[in-house]
């Protein structure tokens, strides 16, 4: 496979240097204490707050593994895709009680409905979850499309040895990849920690912008050299672009992805820190809200982004167009026979800026994460300075962690990998239920909260352990039925048990002080704050979420074979 030719360099180059330009414009900005450096200040507007909603979600893992999706026998993941109406949920239903609760984070916010064990849980789990989970696949999913690019080019640059030699990759399967993933963990680590939050909204409204178009691009000319979008149905066959399965399909059931995938959806798009982050930067609640319109509107695009083009590389292999070998290689491969040069070069820097767009966002997570909700805990009297420099050290630190695992990672084989995509099933369950009841259900208290919340973590924890070694145990026995069984069912039932878990332990201890809970529960809203609340929208932005919702159902409704 051929690598970028000049053309394609120079584009690349610009794409850095214009990044490069809008950080250290960020940078010089004056950053005077907590709230600019990790909410940019309180004062980002609607189309900023979408765009980066959009390009955290979309990173080079989303991007290789959708493709690889198209490419393979896993067309019902485009289910996650059509999330656009949770995106929509952020903004009409959560984002007014984390306003109106005036927190930074979302343990914060778990700390003034229930209690500190409540947050101190959610923060120290997170921060694990994001190293081991969002840092790792992120930068794997980012090696890969690289590599496969310019991997060989990046070997020939000097001092590139050197740099192996002195992580010990330099003897490693494949050193093109760790070398593609780590010049771009330093590259983004670079203006995360010296920008903040500020930063990375800005430079993420860009990459959104670089991605949408070089995808396009991508799918426009991917589209033509397979005959158009019927030779493309007739190569691979109507029933492969079916998203729904029967009730009874071993892998994709569809009553269970339906409701797994909505419990996922809403731990990922409303609750996490990763995602709602980006909407407390917006100036006001109006604003924030029209960001998740946006947000949804964008987040329509990576069907046909990205699933379609490996649909669409798949068609020409059984064409006689198109070689590879798997089906993570789709995109790339898609990118570099059929782009002409400085094309090739514009959808590159769109991989670029989805894989730094994901990592600038787990960056500035995780440090708000840990100085908010850990190091100002511990010592509440902290100044504002001292708040900063922890944040700065904070990203500073993840970034050394991201660059550490990717050797470990070494040792980590594809089955597990495979295992870490299945994972956020475990995770989102319980913090799903506690954020919905304890909106929801004033009656839920600190104690069903917390107990939610660690039972989980041990069933997770229980769960992932038997599923990867289920083949040590006797077939059709207990323990190698409960690592087996489908993990979409397995997190319904999961997510079902959570909630009884919560309201049980609830109803049998105290209710929490009435006074604690105004205006962080549905059911304990004043007439004012309601009155507050519907002042902040108008027809327009009803207009516009029912919009949203249409094209979700006509998406649907066309893939249904």
């Amino acid at each position: 496979m051929n690598g970028l030719e000049t053309l394609d360099w120079v584009v690349v180059g610009i794409y850095f240097l214009v990044i490069a330009g809008l950080a250290v414009w960020v940078i010089r900005q004056k950053t005077t204490n907590t709230e600019d450096y990790f909410l940019a200040g309180r004062n980002i507007g609607w189309f900023v707050v979408g765009a980066s909603i959009f390009a955290s979600n979309i990173g080079s893992e989303h991007v290789v593994g959708l493709a690889g999706s198209g490419a393979s026998d896993k067309f019902p993941l485009l289910i996650y895709e059509l999330h656009a109406w949770i995106v929509l949920m952020l903004g009409w239903v959560f984002l007014p009680f984390y306003q109106r609760a005036g927190v930074f984070t979302m343990p914060e916010f778990l700390e003034k409905r229930f209690d500190a064990r409540a947050r101190w849980f959610l923060s120290i789990f997170s921060l694990l979850a994001y190293v081991l989970t969002k840092v790792s696949v992120t930068v794997y999913a980012g090696g890969i499309v690289i590599s496969t690019l310019i991997g060989e080019q990046l070997l020939s640059l000097g001092g590139v040895q050197w740099i192996l030699e002195v992580f010990g990759l330099a003897d490693s399967a494949n050193p093109a990849f760790w070398i593609s993933a780590l010049t771009v963990v330093v590259l983004t680590g670079i203006y995360t920690v010296m920008g903040g939050m500020r930063a990375v909204v800005y430079t993420e409204a860009l990459q959104s912008i670089v991605l949408v178009i070089g995808a396009g691009t991508l799918t426009y000319f991917g589209l033509n050299a397979v005959g158009g979008w019927s030779a493309m149905e007739e190569t691979v066959g109507i029933e492969y672009m079916n998203m729904w399965r029967s009730a009874t399909d071993a892998d994709f059931p569809w009553p269970w992805l339906v409701f797994t995938s909505t419990i996922v959806g809403i731990w990922y798009w409303c609750t996490d820190q990763y995602i709602v982050q980006r909407v407390l930067t917006a100036k006001n609640i109006q604003e924030g809200r029209r960001g998740t319109i946006w947000g949804g509107f964008l987040k329509l695009l990576p069907v046909f982004l990205f699933l379609i083009p490996g649909v669409v590389a798949l068609a020409l292999k059984m064409q006689g167009k198109l070689e590879w070998e798997t089906a993570d290689q789709a995109f790339p491969t898609l990118m570099v026979q059929i782009l002409p040069a400085g094309l090739r070069g514009l959808v590159t820097a769109g991989l670029l800026a989805a894989l730094m767009s994901s990592l600038a966002s787990v960056f500035n997570s995780c440090s708000t994460l840990f100085t908010v909700d850990i190091y100002k805990k511990l010592k509440p009297e902290a100044p504002e300075r001292e708040l900063l420099l922890t944040g700065r050290v904070a990203t500073f630190i993840v970034v050394i962690l991201g660059i550490v695992w990717i050797p470990i990672m070494l040792q980590i084989s594809g089955e597990l990998y495979e295992y870490l995509q299945s994972v956020q099933a475990y995770i989102a369950p319980p913090i799903t239920a506690v954020f919905l009841l304890g909106i929801f259900f004033k009656r839920i208290n600190a104690r069903g909260a917390i107990a939610t919340l660690l039972s989980g973590l041990v069933i997770a924890i229980i769960r992932i352990t038997l599923e990867i070694n289920k083949d040590n145990y006797t077939d059709g026995s207990f323990l190698h039925t409960l690592g087996d069984t489908n993990f979409l069912i397995f997190a319904a039932w999961y997510f079902l048990a959570m909630v009884m878990i919560c309201v049980v332990v609830s109803l049998l201890s105290p209710a929490q002080p009435e006074d604690q809970l105004t205006g962080l529960t549905r059911e304990t809203l004043t007439p004012e704050m309601i009155a507050e609340n519907r002042a902040s929208y108008n027809m327009r932005d009803v207009v516009a979420s029912v919009l949203v919702v249409l094209v979700v159902a006509y998406v649907m409704i066309a893939f249904s074979g």
